[in-house]
């Protein structure tokens, strides 16, 4: 089969109820692009099914594949997998949740056009067009704990964690081969990682929209999340030294 220019991974835990729908937008809207393009949806080993629920979809079209974890490893574990099982020249992370801000993506395809290797799609920056917000509480937390990752890290991308990045196949394939995070802290861990190794970045605003209930707790992801932070903090300066094309300083290990 051809390489297809724009593959989209789909990390998925406990989507059942939904992923069949989610899915067939993502197939629809990649079939109206012009482009040829492959999905491929990672489950999480979700207890629910989900994996199931989307097997009369990917039966019925080769181009979209479903991997399924042995047990759960994190959503970075299957970010990682799905990004270096892809094929695609281009490599777009869609969170499950990403359907409306598919109308963003000719801005990302326009950047990696002008130069960019990653380009990460942003709720924050100039452009954005937000629908649903996250609660007020989760919303000081979150910005806090992404404030401390931008230091610590040495990494300006305002919107680390969006679920919504634009990778060209060589940047993507260098930087997830070297990671490690498989839990929250990933997102951070793989920028600061192309950066270190001197991929070019780029970051816009998307239109957004909040899922309602989403099980993410900030309170008890934060103190492992902190200490898994300082971990990728040490490990990227340990790649950057060991190849990195035009590694960048990181703030010292304290």
């Amino acid at each position: 089969m051809p390489r297809p220019e724009l593959s989209v991974v789909v990390p998925a835990y406990l989507e059942a109820a939904t992923i069949v729908r989610t899915a067939t937008l993502l197939r629809d809207w990649l079939e109206a692009g012009g482009r040829t393009w492959e999905l491929l949806v990672v489950d999480n080993a979700s207890p629910d099914g989900t994996a199931a629920a989307l097997g009369p979809l990917a039966a019925a079209d080769p181009r979209i594949r479903v991997l399924r974890n042995d047990a759960n490893h994190g959503k970075g574990f299957s970010v990682r997998r799905g990004m270096l099982a892809a094929r695609g020249t281009l490599r777009l992370h869609c969170d499950a949740d990403c359907a409306p801000s598919l109308v963003s993506l000719p801005r990302l395809l326009a950047l990696i056009e002008a130069g960019a290797d990653v380009v990460v799609g942003s709720r924050l920056a100039a452009g954005a067009e937000v629908g649903r917000r996250q609660p007020v509480r989760r919303r000081i937390v979150g910005r806090g704990f992404v404030t401390l990752c931008r230091v610590v890290l040495a990494e300006p991308t305002r919107d680390l964690f969006c679920g919504f990045k634009l990778w060209r196949a060589e940047a993507a394939e260098a930087v997830y081969e070297r990671t490690v995070q498989d839990d929250w802290v990933f997102d951070a861990e793989t920028l600061a990682m192309a950066r270190a190794l001197g991929f070019r970045m780029a970051e816009t605003g998307i239109a957004w929209t909040d899922r309602a209930g989403s099980r993410l707790s900030m309170v008890r992801v934060l103190v492992p999340s902190v200490r898994d932070l300082l971990r990728a903090r040490r490990h990227v300066r340990a790649e950057a030294r060991a190849g990195g094309p035009d590694p960048v300083a990181l703030a010292p290990d304290a």
